[in-house]
């Protein structure tokens, strides 16, 4: 098995302070932007363009996996608990367009270090296109992004500060076409393999023909959305893109607390002396409980052996708790019952939170399920029922999944026109997923690993699985494929809020806990401190509006779960 880790060098992680969500503050006391256009160091500039853009893979993927319940959302009502600051900080570490305010990173974001790094490149004998060609494709990816949460986004007249201070709006289908265009101009650098001159790849280490993978694998991420079946078939026919998880998109982090911090954020947030601080969705949770993937155990660590109101992990009733799990003594409401949903307890010790619960936090850091081994580097599930600490497990040397093979397989399965086809992508999808899960079991040395599930157990799970495919019909199969799809995500879930958009799968959803949480969000609002600073837009007035690949029904009609 190849080792799928390569560690940020540690002396760029020292301008990294990892915390949860908006997870990466950076305070350079000399910001490369502050330079003349030509006088700054490439490998700063480069630098900054990767943490920017790091920064915004986790703030995206934790805002696609609480909508979409691979991880918990605490509000009753989507549009007060998506306001209009969400993505203040995406906003601005993609064009560092300046005027956003303390905390949102303008001086170290993509588009102006791309900018720089051109003209460098331009006005010197030296080969900078490495670093050119990097921003590129990073840029790509992020204007792809800013469409698909936002519905459009500004880049004819960004980065034009003088010419154009109130940029305009472009619209998402040119915003996508010009994000293709930056994609073909990378790959045409990259085919020279230029050298790196120093630079620091946080992702491929200079590897200009992973570079290309990772390019094709973008062309392919936006024929799905876009559903251009004949392009997506080229790429996938020539075969030059994301296929083996040697080849996956990822940050790894660390095992440092201090000077710097560089373990996972979550890891972080979690492994405390006072206990664990992120609630697990308990949609997720349930459905591979239900399903008995054989990833739970990596995925989620349980500090007990049963949530008040379920039933232990020896089928026992736990009694309902009112100081640690308040909903245990509530009767679910009525369009949780008619749904047969689960409310608020998970058997076998798996406490976390429906998607809406908007409780406030009890003295349960020691109770409740915290982050596993995969990928947040944190403690495997050996059925200890121990709490969390410092230090404990992996000590935060997980991963922050972007683009996986295993997800790539499903975009495949997304995309086939035969129920064969789209059973095979599920199966390379869940052999692929349930093996680089299973390595992180090595980091914890102190789990019980004949706890892991065996070969046979997993190759007996994919089996039954690509069966239960085969034999369902309707959205019976489509949930099969979903549920599945949206646990390999896990981690990394930012196309788990585009496919839930395009299909409306898997159903299996949990609603939110209020009866009425207001449409389901179709797009986000503008981020407001753009919106404030610039005259020539105007802020939404709610999350309906779809993103011009959406042609679904109307919200509150689709998607159905909602």
């Amino acid at each position: 098995m190849k080792n799928f880790i390569k560690h940020i060098p540690m002396v760029l992680l020292a301008v990294l302070s990892f915390t949860a969500c908006e997870t990466t503050d950076l305070d350079l006391q000399v910001s490369p932007n502050d330079l003349s256009p030509t006088a700054g160091d490439p490998n700063l500039l480069l630098n900054s363009v990767q943490l920017a853009y790091i920064t915004n893979q986790q703030t995206l993927a934790d805002r696609a996996a609480e909508l979409t319940r691979i991880d918990y959302f605490g509000n009753r009502n989507y549009f007060n608990g998506l306001p209009g600051n969400t993505l203040n900080g995406v906003w601005s570490r993609t064009y560092s367009s300046g005027g956003n305010g303390a905390g949102d990173f303008v001086n170290v974001g993509i588009l102006t270090n791309l900018q720089a790094l051109e003209n460098i490149d331009a006005g010197s004998d030296i080969d900078y296109s490495f670093h050119v060609a990097v921003a590129k494709t990073l840029y790509a990816h992020s204007l792809f992004q800013l469409v698909d949460f936002l519905g459009s986004a500004t880049y004819t007249e960004a980065g034009q500060p003088l010419e154009f201070p109130a940029p305009n709006l472009d619209s998402g289908e040119s915003v996508y076409d010009a994000a293709f265009v930056l994609l073909n101009e990378a790959e045409s650098l990259f085919n020279a393999n230029p050298e790196t001159l120093g630079a620091q790849d946080f992702f491929y280490s200079g590897e200009s023909e992973k570079w290309i993978k990772l390019i094709n694998t973008l062309r392919l991420r936006s024929y799905k959305n876009t559903g251009n079946t004949s392009a997506f078939n080229a790429i996938v026919d020539a075969g030059n893109y994301i296929m083996d998880s040697e080849d996956d998109f990822q940050i790894s982090y660390g095992t440092s607390e201090l000077q710097p911090d560089d373990r996972h954020p979550d890891y972080a947030t979690d492994y405390t002396a006072s206990g664990a601080n992120i609630y697990q969705s308990n949609w997720m949770m349930e459905t591979m409980l239900e399903n008995e993937d054989p990833r739970i155990r990596y995925y989620f660590y349980r500090q007990v052996d049963g949530t008040p109101g379920a039933l232990d992990v020896d089928g026992d009733p736990v009694d309902a708790n009112e100081e640690t799990l308040a909903c245990s003594f509530v009767t679910p409401p009525q369009h949780y019952i008619d749904g047969g949903y689960t409310y608020c307890s998970v058997d076998n010790g798996y406490w976390g939170r429906s998607h809406g619960n908007d409780e406030g936090t009890p003295p349960d850091n020691f109770t409740r399920t915290a982050v596993g081994v995969y990928p947040a580097g944190g403690l495997f599930d050996d059925s200890r029922f121990e709490g969390v600490g410092l230090g404990l497990g992996g000590g935060g040397a997980g991963i922050e999944p972007i683009i996986l093979a295993s997800y790539v397989d499903f975009w495949i399965g997304e995309m086939a026109t035969t129920d064969t086809d789209k059973a095979e992508a599920l199966r390379s999808g869940l052999e692929k997923s349930i093996a680089k899960v299973q390595t992180f079991g090595s980091l914890d040395g102190s789990a019980d690993l004949s706890m892991a599930p065996t070969e046979e157990e997993v190759a007996d799970y994919i089996d039954d699985t690509v069966a239960d495919f085969l034999a369902a019909s309707g959205d019976d199969q489509e949930n099969i494929f979903a549920e599945q799809y949206f646990t390999t995500l896990f981690g990394g879930a930012t196309e788990a809020y585009n496919y839930y958009r395009k299909t409306g799968y898997p159903t299996t959803l949990l609603p939110n806990w209020e009866p009425d949480p207001g449409a389901f969000p179709r797009s986000f609002l503008l981020p407001q401190n753009e919106v404030l600073n610039n005259p020539n837009l105007t802020q939404k007035d709610n999350l309906e509006g779809q993103v011009f690949w959406d042609t679904n029904p109307a919200s509150p009609a689709f998607p159905p779960a909602n």
